[in-house]
């Protein structure tokens, strides 16, 4: 039930005035109309047109219809991708969007490869689904070409993570440190549960390949866990780590809160899931199994994730004495 205005009740539904501007609120998404009334009313009435069924729907039903088969990690790069592309598509209806429109958003996130390259993915999927539904004839993605990604070769060091990790709490701490010490993804690493914690080590199901292994006790491993464990106030929680209501922290807090922490460190260029790169090219470095700590399938998957963050040592020629 809609409450009555207190006050500006000369104003649509969801109209607010703000900073010297009328804003548009859904579901707390907040849209600018205009600085004058009557420029906000025209662009309120633009908003309100828009027909059922476009491809904002669209885009909701698909999603709804993916994320059980997703990974965590996954649905929120996925939300983050929607999200984009319901306000690039906002005034599009599903047959409306022509292979030309693809291309168009390729090249305006142009300067954002990344972001471009996982809205295309997205947007291909939700045509696969729509095809299916036989709400459309065909799939407008197909025969976009996706940009060329440049391969991450940043290798954190172990002086710039000792400040990055400095720099954060000690709940922030801890994860770092497991991020570190299993190898795992950040995903896998905040779903721990109590009940992962054997008597051989930590027990993991990856979430983004379904692998299992079992991560060996070390003492430095025992010691953060045993350190995470003693952060916990009276809140009863089946995770290792948790929210105040009893939930695993989301991806999107940590990350935030590691980006917070590099730039306290003025560490640079430096992303959470280097973490990952970093434990695994030191696995190597220190004669252990990368391989099986990654879970990939293949040595040789291994080498391609880790070859590119590693500097090659070679040896010149001396000089020859003449004869």
């Amino acid at each position: 039930m809609t409450r009555t205005r207190k006050k500006d009740r000369h104003l649509p539904a969801c109209v607010y005035l703000k900073h010297g501007a009328y804003w548009y609120v859904q579901k707390g998404r907040w849209t600018r109309l205009g600085a004058d009334l009557q420029t906000a009313l025209a662009e309120y009435a633009r908003l309100r047109e828009r027909p059922k069924g476009g491809m904002v729907a669209l885009i909701d039903d698909a999603l709804a219809h993916m994320k059980p088969k997703l990974a965590k990690s996954t649905i929120e790069q996925y939300e983050v991708a929607a999200k984009k592309l319901r306000e690039i598509l906002a005034e599009f209806a599903p047959e409306q969007v022509k292979p030309k429109h693809v291309a168009a958003i390729k090249v305006a996130l142009r300067d954002h490869p990344n972001m471009a390259n996982r809205c295309l993915s997205v947007l291909r999927s939700v045509f696969a689904l729509a095809v299916e539904w036989q709400l459309v004839e065909s799939n407008p993605c197909v025969g976009i070409k996706r940009h060329v990604e440049a391969k991450r070769d940043r290798y954190i060091t172990d002086e710039e993570l000792a400040a990055i990790r400095a720099a954060g709490s000690p709940r922030f701490q801890c994860m770092v440190d497991l991020l570190y010490l299993t190898g795992q993804r950040v995903s896998d690493v905040l779903a721990i549960r109590l009940a992962d914690l054997t008597a051989e080590g930590i027990r993991f199901k990856q979430g983004k390949t379904g692998a299992k292994l079992l991560v060996a006790w070390t003492p430095e491993l025992r010691a953060v866990v045993e350190r995470t464990k003693g952060l916990g106030g009276n809140i009863r929680a089946l995770t290792l780590f948790y929210t105040r209501r009893g939930g695993v922290p989301a991806y999107t807090t940590v990350r935030d809160q590691w980006d917070a922490a590099c730039k306290a460190a003025g560490v640079e260029g430096a992303h959470i899931h280097d973490i990952r790169a970093k434990s695994l090219t030191d696995a190597k470095r220190q004669g252990l199994n990368p391989t099986a700590l990654a879970g990939h399938t293949s040595a040789a998957m291994t080498e391609r994730y880790i070859r590119a963050r590693e500097t090659p040592v070679v040896q010149g020629p001396g000089f020859r004495q003449s004869k």
